[in-house]
């Protein structure tokens, strides 16, 4: 069993939560191209080794918040709030 740490409510089982993907910084509107775009939008790293991700805690206090996860071993270093 994945336990994840919820910022609000604490420990939980990860089946009360839906994953929201890699954390990747947003380009600026303005001046992105449409390759750009689209690579942001649909193409994430996918690695094997530690990654940022969003998680939603939809069973229980109903936020988002970020954690930094290995990918293959599952452990978690930190966990915070999403601004």
């Amino acid at each position: 069993m994945i336990q994840l740490p919820c910022p609000w409510c604490g420990p939980r089982n990860a089946t009360e939560f839906h994953h929201r993907g890699e954390v990747t910084p947003r380009p600026e509107v303005a001046s992105v191209t449409p390759e750009e775009w689209r690579r942001y939008l649909y193409f994430r790293r996918n690695a094997c080794d530690w990654v940022e991700e969003s998680w939603y805690h939809a069973a229980g206090c109903r936020r988002f918040f970020k954690v930094r996860r290995h990918t293959s071993t599952n452990e978690i270093v930190q966990a915070g709030r999403v601004q």
